[in-house]
């Protein structure tokens, strides 16, 4: 029976604010006052709700509505997850509670030019070795195309597994070869993964920069990112051990290689990174935890919410 587990949260100023990012597994979670308690066959373990950031509920976990409502109180998000967060099931409120991530992205969505630019920017996170100025959208697909092809052809060499290409059928997994379907875990798992942090960091999910149309349209943008840097590579490594249980076990090392890299850290700098690039160090991090709304004005100026601006002396408390 797994014991409850620190680990750190998304972000530099949401670790600050709550010590971590609290997991468990197989475990009945009820709300006590101010504290949530985990109870299995060990014991009952106290956690001082003020002190979780996330709350990712694994497999086997119950929890009861008191607990949901003490975890709503304190702002903390709430996710329901597959082992070590490997997969994304359903989640809550998010983690952030400040629009400005969102905003930026619904801003360099919105126009062409910068939705392009997000699209290159992107590229050049996958593939850093090369330079996508000035290309067009149809060229980046062909770059991307290209890169892929050659890192399945790669992998194949390395682990000497032969490769005819991917294949893969919606709703039949068995319909691939071991390497295919563990190509095809890989990437689920990774979209899981993805997901997570595009929910907890307040994004929509739905306006992708590459791909389009889909609710997970961005959540599929980032996951992308790190598909021939550790998907693709770990499911040749898996389908090279041998044929029996592949997704199973395609599942299981990806979990332990995302937790070993950090993986979820990196996905939230890389989102920052990519919605506010113009922003040093994200300096709008500490805003993040700051329950402040504002009221929109001219000229791109915000003003004080809560204050009634209909009277011609100052403005009077609404």
């Amino acid at each position: 029976m797994s014991a409850v587990q620190e680990r750190s949260s998304l972000s530099s100023s949401h670790r600050a604010r709550t010590g971590g990012t609290t997991s468990t597994r197989r475990r009945t979670t009820h709300g006590d006052a101010d504290a949530i308690t985990a109870e299995d066959a060990e014991g009952t373990t106290h956690i001082p709700s003020a002190t979780i950031g996330t709350l990712l509920l694994g497999p086997g976990t119950r929890i009861t509505h008191q607990a949901m409502s003490v975890l709503g109180e304190t702002g903390a998000c709430v996710a329901w997850v597959g082992e070590r967060g490997v997969r994304y099931y359903a989640g809550g409120r998010a983690l952030s509670r400040s629009a400005a991530l969102l905003e930026a992205q619904a801003t360099q969505w919105a126009n062409v030019r910068s939705r392009i630019a997000v699209a290159r920017a992107m590229y050049r996170l996958w593939f850093p070795d090369e330079d996508p100025a000035g290309l067009t959208r149809h060229e980046l697909l062909g770059r991307e195309g290209t890169r892929v092809r050659n890192c399945y052809r790669a992998q194949a060499a390395r682990t000497g597994l032969p490769w005819n290409g991917r294949h893969y059928t919606p709703g039949d997994f068995t319909s691939g070869d071991p390497v295919n379907q563990a190509i095809t875990a890989a990437a689920q798992c990774m979209y899981g993964v993805a997901h997570a942090v595009v929910a907890s960091l307040g994004c929509s999910s739905g306006l992708g920069f590459v791909h389009s149309g889909h609710e997970l349209s961005f959540v599929l943008d980032i996951a992308d990112l790190y598909k021939t840097d550790i998907g693709i590579p770990l499911a040749f490594d898996v389908a090279a051990e041998g044929e029996e249980d592949i997704g199973s076990r395609t599942r299981r090392a990806l979990r332990d290689r995302i937790n070993e890299t950090r993986l979820l850290e990196r996905c939230v700098r890389d989102i920052k990174d990519l919605l506010l690039p113009d922003s040093p160090e994200h300096a709008s991090e500490p805003a993040e935890n700051t329950d402040r709304v504002t009221l929109q004005s001219d000229r791109g100026l915000n003003v004080s919410s809560g204050v009634n601006y209909g009277t011609e002396d100052e403005a009077a408390i609404w």
